[in-house]
C-alpha cells in the first residue's frame, strides 16, 4: 500500500483545520522503522499540536499523535522485522515528526518498543504517554519514600487521562486516593477509579498569599502546574513529595522556600517525552506485569474520522478519562 488515511492539520492565513485525507508513504520522513499504526491515543498535547501550537509544532501541514502502536512494515535495522507489534510514544512523535494519527508512520530505531507481553496493542494505547507519565509519577514519589499506609495521596486534574490513570494505579496499589477536580459532576466517575475523597479544584486555588497551609498531602500527582501546584507544595506532610508533570493551569507560579526549609518537602520534576528508551522498557515492564490496573472504566475508542470533534472537547476541558484512537 502505498497510501494510508491520516488526520492532516493545515493552515491558512493563520487558522488551523484538521480533517481525514490521504497520504502517501513516500511523504513520510526518513526513519529505520516503518510502522502500520493500529491504535493511537488523545492528548492534550495532540490538541496543541492540532490547534496551531508553534510551541508544539513549527510547521504545516502536519500530522499529530505522540503515541502509536502497529505491526513493523519494514526495518532496515536487524533490531525488527516485519511482523513485530511494536509501540513508540514520545520523542519528536507528533509533534514535528508525522505522527500516530495516521495509518502509518516512519521513525528511528531508538523510538521503538517492542510490544510488552503483558498487553495488547490496544491496552498499550489506552495506557500511553498518560499511562507512562503516571507511572513515572508513582516511581518517582516512591523512590522519595512515599508508600501505602502514610496518608492521602492527591492527585490534580484527576478527570485528565494522566491523572486519572494515576488515581487508578495508586488505588489498586493500595493508596488513599484524593482526587481533584473542576467538574463536580465527575465525582462517581472518579470514585469508580478508586478515589475515596474527592477535592473541588476550587479548594486548592486559595491560599496563594500563604507561605504554608495545613499540612494534609502523604504524597500528590500534579498535572495542572500554576499556583495550584505550589499550594499542594505548601499542604504536604513532613518529608513528603510532589510529582510535577504538566501545566494546564498554568507554567508559573508564586514560591517560596519556607515549605522546603520548614517541612523538608520535595518537588519532583517529570517528563515522559525524552526519556532514555531503557527507563521507558522499565516503566512499560511495570505497566504490563506488576503495575497492571484494570483501566476499562476510564477509557473509550473512536475512529479516526471522529477526532476533529475530540479535539475540540479536550481544548474546552471537557474530556474524561483516556481516548484510544482506532485506525483500522
Amino acid at each position: 500500500m502505498s497510501e494510508f488515511k491520516a488526520l492532516l492539520v493545515s493552515e491558512t492565513d493563520g487558522q488551523y483545520q484538521a480533517a481525514v485525507t490521504t497520504r502517501k508513504i513516500d511523504d513520510l520522513p526518513p526513519g529505520e522503522v516503518l510502522i502500520r499504526v493500529k491504535y493511537s491515543s488523545l492528548n492534550y498535547k495532540d490538541a496543541l499540536s492540532a490547534s496551531g501550537n508553534k510551541g508544539v509544532t513549527r510547521t504545516f501541514p502536519h500530522t499529530p499523535g505522540i503515541d502509536a502502536a502497529g505491526v513493523v512494515e519494514a526495518s532496515s535495522v536487524s533490531d525488527f522485522s516485519a511482523g513485530d507489534e511494536v509501540i513508540v510514544t514520545g520523542y519528536d512523535l507528533g509533534m514535528n515528526t508525522s505522527g500516530g494519527f495516521g495509518q502509518y508512520i516512519r521513525v528511528p530505531a531508538d523510538w521503538v518498543l517492542r510490544r510488552p507481553q503483558g498487553l495488547s496493542l490496544r491496552d498499550s494505547m489506552v495506557l500511553g504517554t498518560a499511562g507512562l507519565t503516571a507511572a513515572l509519577c508513582i516511581d518517582k514519589l516512591e523512590h522519595a519514600g512515599l508508600a501505602p499506609g502514610q496518608g492521602p495521596v492527591l492527585v490534580t486534574g484527576a478527570t485528565g487521562g494522566v491523572g486519572s490513570i494515576a488515581v487508578a494505579m495508586l488505588s489498586a496499589k493500595g493508596y488513599e486516593v484524593a482526587a481533584s477536580t473542576g467538574k463536580a459532576l465527575q465525582a462517581d466517575f472518579l470514585r469508580k477509579l478508586g478515589a475515596s475523597q474527592i477535592v473541588d479544584r476550587s479548594a486548592l486555588e486559595s491560599g496563594k498569599d500563604k507561605v504554608l497551609l495545613k499540612d494534609q498531602w502523604a504524597g500528590a500527582v500534579d498535572t495542572v502546574g500554576g499556583d495550584i501546584l505550589f499550594n499542594v507544595v505548601k499542604s504536604l506532610r513532613y518529608g513528603a513529595s510532589v510529582a510535577c508533570c504538566g501545566l494546564t493551569a498554568g507554567g508559573q507560579f508564586s514560591a517560596s522556600v519556607f515549605p522546603f526549609i520548614l517541612r523538608n518537602v520535595n518537588l519532583l520534576g517529570i517528563d515522559s517525552v525524552e526519556q532514555p528508551l531503557v527507563v521507558k522498557a522499565s516503566m512499560w515492564d511495570l505497566l504490563s506485569v506488576q503495575w497492571k490496573t484494570d483501566l476499562h472504566n476510564l477509557e473509550r475508542e473512536i475512529s479516526l474520522d471522529a477526532l476533529p470533534a475530540e479535539i475540540e472537547k479536550i481544548l474546552a476541558g471537557k474530556m474524561v478519562g483516556r481516548i484510544v484512537v482506532n485506525l483500522g
